[in-house]
């Protein structure tokens, strides 16, 4: 293979083959990975901006029975730290979000096995009725399978009484690698990866928002990150034109401290330049996802603004009461203040965006 054909293709916003992003992952310096990605960023993101969001991660419960070796937020039915948040502290945390200007939250927890459908609905109903102006980004689709298992639904079925009630967007949590050899050994409660993808069909046949992510850095193999990347330009292409299907795509490192991989021997093997180059092959392998963000909260500011020249467009969130990376290890933190900065530091303008990607402009700052 010759490295200037295929860099040419990736610039003209062409699908690579799984082995000629095979050949550019392994070969490629990473100063022409990350040249050739902002090329492609140009075309798909014209101009300087670079989107940003204040969000709150509300934990709706730590219960859950996925075993999820990278997770040491959850806990057991019976254990004494175990809780599930209650409507008046969700609204002493919204409150809280609305007083510094955000008014999305990010409402996510693990898969009780007393919590089914009902039990989310009647929650996202009380809370548009309390607040009819907040954006719920919330579950995932390892969530979605779970609830459509306990009431014997399809997910179209599960999507639809969500969204119903309340539901605005469904975050691409629960991705970790899409390989099955993998969430075997690291996820073995969640769905599969078939599943996960299935899912997300369904909410792009229904127009809802949503988003893709990725952890690496702990047993997964470099074809299987681009493998994954694959799988999801390939949900993308089959979305109706005008759909919003993946609006962004959310690489971050696998955080080590204290959970069962790191106990088994796999420790977060990712660095900076790792970082770089996946961005950069997420830009250049998924030419089909308009937006690229770069994880501050697990690599830092400094890195992440380096993305900002390799691929990525967005910075992602403030956000406010995260909880489950930060358990794992991951210590950065911004203000919105900071953030902006760390936006114009880097050469770009911030802007504040909703999570469809578009300009919130009720936004002040």
């Amino acid at each position: 293979m010759k490295i200037d054909a295929i860099f040419n293709k990736a610039a003209n916003l062409e699908q690579l083959t799984l082995e000629e992003g095979m050949f550019l992952y392994e070969t490629a310096p990473t100063n022409e990975l990350m040249l050739v990605a902002n090329e492609c960023r140009k075309k798909q993101v014209p101009g300087g901006k670079v989107g940003w969001i204040i969000d709150r991660n509300i934990n709706i419960t730590n219960v859950c029975v996925s075993g999820c070796k990278f997770c040491n937020f959850h806990c057991k039915i019976n254990d004494d730290v175990q809780y599930i948040t209650t409507l008046e502290e969700y609204c002493k945390k919204i409150d809280e979000l609305f007083a510094v200007g955000g008014r999305q939250i990010l409402a996510q927890g693990g898969m009780h096995p007393e919590l089914g459908l009902d039990f989310y609905t009647q929650l996202f109903s009380d809370l548009k009725q309390r607040y009819p102006d907040l954006k719920i980004h919330a579950l995932g689709p390892p969530e979605v399978a779970f609830l459509a298992k306990k009431a014997r639904k399809s997910f179209r079925e599960v999507l639809e009484e969500l969204v119903k009630a309340g539901l605005e967007s469904l975050p691409g949590a629960g991705a970790e690698i899409l390989s099955e050899r993998v969430r075997r050994k690291i996820s073995p409660g969640k769905c599969s990866a078939h599943d996960w993808l299935d899912v997300m069909r369904e909410a792009h046949k229904m127009n809802l928002v949503t988003s893709a992510t990725m952890m690496f850095g702990h047993i997964e193999t470099k074809q299987e990150r681009l493998q994954h990347l694959i799988s999801i330009r390939e949900v993308q292409g089959e979305k109706h034109t005008g759909n919003h299907g993946f609006v962004t795509f959310v690489p971050w490192p696998f955080m080590d401290e204290g959970t069962v991989l790191r106990d088994e021997g796999i420790k977060n093997n990712s660095t900076a330049n790792d970082y770089l180059r996946l961005i950069a092959m997420s830009r250049i392998m998924l030419n089909n996802v308009k937006n690229i963000q770069a994880s501050w909260l697990t690599v830092g500011a400094t890195t992440g603004q380096l993305c900002l020249h390799g691929g990525a467009n967005d910075f992602g969130s403030i956000m406010m009461e995260e909880n489950v990376v930060s358990a794992a290890g991951a210590a950065y933190n911004l203000d919105t203040d900071g953030i902006q900065q760390a936006i114009r530091d880097a050469g770009f303008e911030p802007r504040y965006r909703n999570q469809a990607y578009e300009d919130d402009i009720l936004a002040t700052f």
